[in-house]
């Protein structure tokens, strides 16, 4: 239901009853002098003036009569309101002397407005001095001429309708509205503006595009823009996002884009789709925000497999280590040799995963190898061990099962060897011959050394370097014991050791 309230207002009478209904404006129209002015007394106003400011002083819009040539103001109460501080001050001076800060541009308004034409601005900004400081302002002006009995241009009537404040807001909207296409353009994570129940693309962020390989979507049907997304589950999820409001989220979602120059491209996304809603609550658009995510998917599976092959080479490693316990203890005869035996033996299989993990299990430089294994005689040797020959990349099989043969090679060398006085040597050489059958061929050569006798196949480090090592690898070995010092002699098949690039 509608109420009116009625307003019951006095009205002036008699000579000055074209003022009308009695207020602010009209009572200081009616008591100032002016006779002072180029209008004379406000008894001999003609009456096309008296009409002019009758309407005026009517009217709830700020207005305000530029009369004469020189603009004498006459005003309403809406005006008083933007004239400020210097009302009532102006009324009845020249709109030149009233606002001095703007004269050239009411000049103009004078000039247009009594050669019979009009005015029209909009969001006009304007600095007006209203008794204060000088103030930024914006106006809707309207200048229209005032005709006088004869028809002709006797004044200018101004509606004057401040807008600052919309300005204002509109601006702060506007700077606002800049920022977030900013964050938009600029988000490190991919979104795009969905329109009505089909999806019609209406924004999207460069992230969003390079995503979809580049390809010009705007203004298309998500099902047409992106066929492949028809048949993977996602417009089902967005229908219903359109249809009941709820929103949706997915967590390393799958999904394969069709790219026009290339293989399609696999990703996984964590996506929000996000209903929007109008002034009146229906669903016309869905925000799609998210990241994607394809490298931690990847990584998380990576770390997955790394995980199941550490436990899968950690029983190896214990495998290996249960093996060498019980075939140490097997063949030494005390538990004093044991313990130094299996501690060097598992120091060793330490050293060769050293190396590998270094290299991230992908196999090792025979080299480097050996150099591991040799380490812990470097003190003892002296410079008494020489080491040459070409690069080889090994197996990780080959890097640990040659590891356990040179700790032996080396142990047997300190302890009985040409590396257990002071001027024994050891020269540790290979060559590589090449073909489809390509062979490595290493030797061990001691010199210098007291006179060995071989330990035939009783012991643990000779079952390693002539039994095991050389049948798992697919090679063949042998050892001699001479005056000058024991000989090694091994050759492996290339094709089974060397790591593949």
């Amino acid at each position: 239901m509608t109420h009116v309230t009625e307003r019951v207002d006095s009205f002036e009478t008699g000579p000055f009853g074209f003022l009308g209904a009695i207020g602010p404006a009209s009572s200081l129209i009616k008591n100032f002098d002016w006779s002072t002015t180029t209008l004379g007394a406000i008894a001999t106003w003609p009456g096309y003036l008296k009409s002019a400011v009758s309407i005026m002083l009517q009217s709830p819009v700020p207005m305000t009569i530029l009369c004469g040539s020189d603009g004498v103001m006459i005003y309403n109460d809406g005006y008083a309101v933007i004239a400020g501080a210097k009302h009532p001050e102006i009324l009845g001076m020249t709109v030149r002397d009233a606002w001095p800060e703007n004269a050239a541009f009411n000049a103009h308004v004078m000039q247009v407005g009594l050669s019979g034409a009009s005015l029209t601005y909009h969001d006009q900004e304007i600095t007006l001095q209203r008794g204060g400081p000088p103030e930024q302002v914006w106006l809707d002006l309207f200048y229209s001429p005032i005709l006088d009995e004869t028809d002709q241009p006797a004044g200018v009537l101004a509606v004057v309708i401040e807008t600052t404040q919309r300005v204002l807001a509109d601006r702060r909207l506007a700077n606002e509205h800049h920022r977030l296409q900013t964050l938009f353009e600029q988000s490190p994570t991919f979104m795009a503006m969905l329109a009505g129940p089909d999806h019609t693309f209406e924004m999207l962020n460069p992230e969003c595009s390079r995503l979809i390989g580049g390809r010009d979507v705007i203004g298309q049907p998500l099902a047409s823009a992106l066929p492949e997304i028809d048949e993977q589950g996602f417009l089902p999820a967005l229908d219903n996002v359109f249809k009941t409001g709820d929103p949706a989220t997915r967590r390393s979602a799958k999904l394969v884009f069709q790219s026009v120059d290339s293989d399609p491209d696999e990703c996984f996304l964590d996506v929000v789709f996000q209903p929007v809603r109008d002034d009146g609550g229906d669903i016309t658009h869905i925000f799609v925000q998210g990241s994607d995510v394809t490298e931690r998917v990847r990584g998380e599976r990576q770390q997955m497999l790394l995980i199941a092959e550490l436990n899968h080479r950690v029983k190896n490693s214990l495998a290996s280590v249960q093996s060498i316990v019980a075939q140490t203890l097997r063949a030494t005869p005390s538990i004093v040799h044991a313990r130094s035996a299996i501690t060097s033996r598992i120091m060793a299989l330490s050293r060769a995963h050293d190396v590998l993990t270094h290299e991230r299990w992908t196999g090792a430089d025979l080299h480097v190898i050996i150099e591991a294994m040799l380490q812990p005689l470097e003190q003892q040797a002296r410079g008494r061990l020489e080491i040459s020959g070409p690069k080889v990349r090994l197996t990780t099989r080959a890097a640990l099962s040659l590891s356990f043969a040179l700790n032996e090679l080396a142990t047997n060398a300190a302890t009985h060897g040409s590396l257990s006085n002071d001027v024994g040597v050891v020269k540790l050489s290979w060559t590589v011959t090449g073909g489809d059958f390509g062979e490595l061929h290493l030797t061990w050569r001691e010199n210098g050394g007291p006179e060995l006798v071989s330990s035939g196949s009783a012991g643990f480090g000779n079952r390693v370097i002539l039994r095991a090592m050389p049948l798992e690898l697919g090679g063949k070995a042998t050892a001699t014991y001479d005056r000058p010092g024991m000989v090694f002699n091994l050759t492996l098949p290339l094709a089974n050791i060397e790591e593949k690039s």
